[in-house]
């Protein structure tokens, strides 16, 4: 999880008709909610019984990610994008619900190291034989269980239908919501694709990858942490970094080659650039406060310039003239002032890009 709002799943895991699952997520819904308005998280009632999924009939495995069935499509969609569950479900014959077996198998990928809740229901042993058997299962799908779960005898907790009032019970249900959403943040980390779309970073466990729109809240919360300092370098809260809201990041991520440098779920540091003609213009390079002096923005800058296309000649970008430190960064990894564009507020820089000047035509040095 991150800055961008959490989404716990809370699934009735029942289709028989009369079932208690949608009367007992709905309990846990409400009686969970004040928690989940205290740690910033969504929670998302979703019901077996109105998804209709059939027995598994995808012709490729799970594990290939390839759905062909408009079920399993939205089926797939719902479970990737949510950061959690929480499973409410009856035990039948000292099991899960064959339903609920059913949902794991569609899928294999978006379940992968996500927290796993449960709630259950029943008679003798309130369901918690369900929980059992489920947990073997989830776990090999590589969710992770909570070690907190709620489990309702049906003779006592469940008066006519309903969950009866009970503030222990509420509590039980909010003790495991929060650990459900503790152990998302703590996950978030093992959710980043480990393919060619990551690199490792300077800093060990730290890796980068291209930023999307829905980084956009971690990004403003680093731009925001970054840009106070140049905001009083230069005497001027005139930067666009400190005023944009998540639609104009989302839109400018959506449009730059935006690379982030990640460490445990944490932002630490990020730049972007674009072509303009035949330029590589870069900006927002920013790094973490407590990260800085230890390489970091001069590594994603030579990162960043190695994504220039042979189009671009040449790498351009510009800061706040009394922006010292920015200033001598740029000016020891080969920047110079742009003829011309010397005074005012704002420095212009730029380098030639030896690897694309050459294809291109043009001596590096010009």
């Amino acid at each position: 999880m991150s800055t961008n709002k959490p989404r716990i799943m809370v699934l009735a895991c029942s289709t028989r008709p009369g079932a208690l699952a949608p009367a007992v997520a709905d309990w846990f819904i409400r009686a969970a909610a004040p928690h989940a308005q205290t740690l910033d998280v969504e929670l998302v009632p979703v019901s077996l019984a109105d998804l209709d999924l059939p027995f598994l009939d995808e012709p490729e495995h799970p594990a290939s990610g390839v759905y062909r069935q408009p079920h399993s499509l939205a089926w797939s969609a719902l479970v990737d994008g949510v950061d959690g569950f929480v499973f409410v479900t009856p035990e039948y014959n000292h099991g899960m619900p064959a339903v609920l077996k059913n949902a794991l198998d569609y899928l294999g990928r978006e379940w992968a190291w996500k927290p796993a809740g449960f709630v259950s229901y029943g008679h003798t042993s309130a369901g918690t034989r369900s929980v059992q058997h489920a947990k073997q299962v989830v776990s090999a799908l590589r969710l992770v269980p909570t070690g907190a779960t709620v489990s309702l005898r049906i003779g006592d907790g469940i008066v006519e239908g309903q969950v009866r009032q009970d503030e222990r019970l509420d509590g039980l249900a909010a003790r495991l919501l929060g650990e459900v959403v503790r152990l998302g943040h703590a996950l978030r980390p093992m959710r980043e694709p480990l393919d060619g779309s990551t690199q490792a970073g300077p800093v060990a466990g730290s890796h980068a990858r291209r930023l999307t729109p829905a980084d956009a809240a971690d990004v403003i919360v680093l731009q925001r942490c970054c840009w106070v300092d140049e905001a009083l370098a230069n005497q001027t809260l005139d930067i666009p970094a400190l005023h944009e809201g998540l639609d104009d990041v989302r839109n400018w991520l959506g449009q730059w080659t935006a690379l982030g440098l990640w460490r445990d779920g944490k932002l630490l540091g990020m730049v972007r650039a674009r072509r303009e003609g035949d330029a590589w213009n870069i900006g927002r390079l920013a790094v973490a406060p407590h990260m800085r002096g230890s390489g970091l923005g001069r590594w994603l800058l030579r990162l960043v310039e190695g994504k220039a296309g042979p189009a671009c000649t040449r790498a351009t970008l510009e800061t706040g003239a009394r922006s010292a430190q920015n200033i001598r960064l740029y000016l020891s990894e080969g920047f110079e002032h742009i003829a011309g564009m010397e005074g005012g507020d704002v420095v212009h820089l730029a380098k030639p890009l030896p690897e694309q000047a050459a294809q291109a035509g043009v001596p590096a040095g010009h």
